[in-house]
């Protein structure tokens, strides 16, 4: 019956699944900081207006899992990879996965040559992930989550070499 899961465009329709799919790992795992609830309670203001994309994942019509590309403040990035969250009822369908490879190639048709995440090592699955998308660890970044101890970075042309 093919794939039930589709990926749509952010919408304000979907504000209340960003943040609620968002909040439950951050506060499963940490604490809600000032950062996250800026762009999560103004997703558009914090992410879209400034030049960014935020998708959502849809299985049978309903929003369970949502990630977004943020214009980098690292002048080394273009965009981040962040806030990433997918529910615990649609855990291990690949959603996270088809999020992460949406995103990269948003990122790429968006002119995009390298991307940036960060994360915390206790979460495993999700550093699984972005190792299968390519990302490799970055030393010595810095950032403004406390949560944050491994920082990834992913360049998008083989100019990698540069």
């Amino acid at each position: 019956m093919g794939n039930p899961i589709t990926i749509v465009p952010y919408s304000d329709a979907y504000a209340s699944d960003f943040k609620s799919l968002n909040e439950e790992w951050i506060v499963k795992y940490f604490k809600m900081e000032e950062m996250d609830h800026a762009s999560l309670n103004h997703p558009r203001e914090y992410i879209l207006d400034k030049g960014g994309y935020i998708v959502v994942a849809l299985l049978h019509d309903e929003a369970v899992g949502v990630c977004a590309l943020i214009p980098s403040l690292h002048k080394d990035y273009d965009f981040e990879l962040a806030k990433m969250g997918v529910s615990p009822k649609a855990q291990g369908k690949g959603i996270g996965k088809l999020l992460g490879q949406h995103m990269v190639e948003k990122a790429k048709a968006m002119g995009a040559k390298k991307l940036y995440l960060e994360s915390n090592r206790i979460l495993k699955p999700a550093l699984n992930l972005y190792q299968k998308l390519g990302f490799k660890e970055v030393v010595g970044a810095t950032s403004p989550y406390e949560r944050s101890d491994i920082q990834m970075e992913l360049y998008l042309t083989d100019s990698s070499l540069e």
